[in-house]
């Protein structure tokens, strides 16, 4: 089932907060007014704006995960064995259930769903992936070892909403 979020469009203000924000959820409301062009109350008017509107969903701190000791990350192709309503649902609620799979996006083409799994080591991989393939209704997967993360960015573009 999907459901329409309704949107707005932000103007250059909302979009400069939502940038400076983004690359920092720790910067002062003050600093944030003068990065902005903006006095501070006004500022955190739209502030508190944009995140009832739910453009801006929380605050987080980017952790290191290779000081953390997960140093490698897999992407796994997940196919499964049938396309009914039931199947996607059970896979669904086994997989948000499985700490190391750090993402999952049901995908068009070749294959049902898309996971990224962060890991310790190649023993952690083998026992993450030997719960996925115990969910009911997975058939066959695929994995994608990373190498070298060339680009990991968790923003999201803001310009396309601005109103000129």
């Amino acid at each position: 089932m999907t459901t329409s979020i309704k949107t707005r469009v932000l103007d250059r203000i909302d979009t400069a907060i939502l940038e400076v924000l983004q690359k920092n959820g720790r910067i002062s409301n003050v600093n944030l007014a003068k990065a902005v062009n903006l006095s501070p109350s006004p500022c955190l008017d739209r502030v508190k704006k944009l995140e009832a509107e739910g453009y801006i969903e929380g605050y987080a701190a980017r952790l290191n995960a290779e000081k953390l000791g997960q140093k490698l990350v897999a992407h796994v192709e997940i196919t499964l064995k049938s396309s009914t309503e039931s199947v996607f649902e059970t896979f669904k609620q086994h997989v948000v259930k499985i700490p190391h799979v750090v993402s999952c996006d049901m995908v068009a083409g070749g294959f049902d769903y898309l996971l990224k799994i962060r890991v310790a080591d190649m023993h952690q991989y083998r026992e993450v992936l030997g719960q996925i393939v115990e969910i009911p209704g997975v058939g066959t997967n695929h994995t994608y070892m990373v190498i070298e993360h060339v680009k990991e960015d968790t923003g999201v573009t803001t310009l396309s909403f601005v109103n000129n």
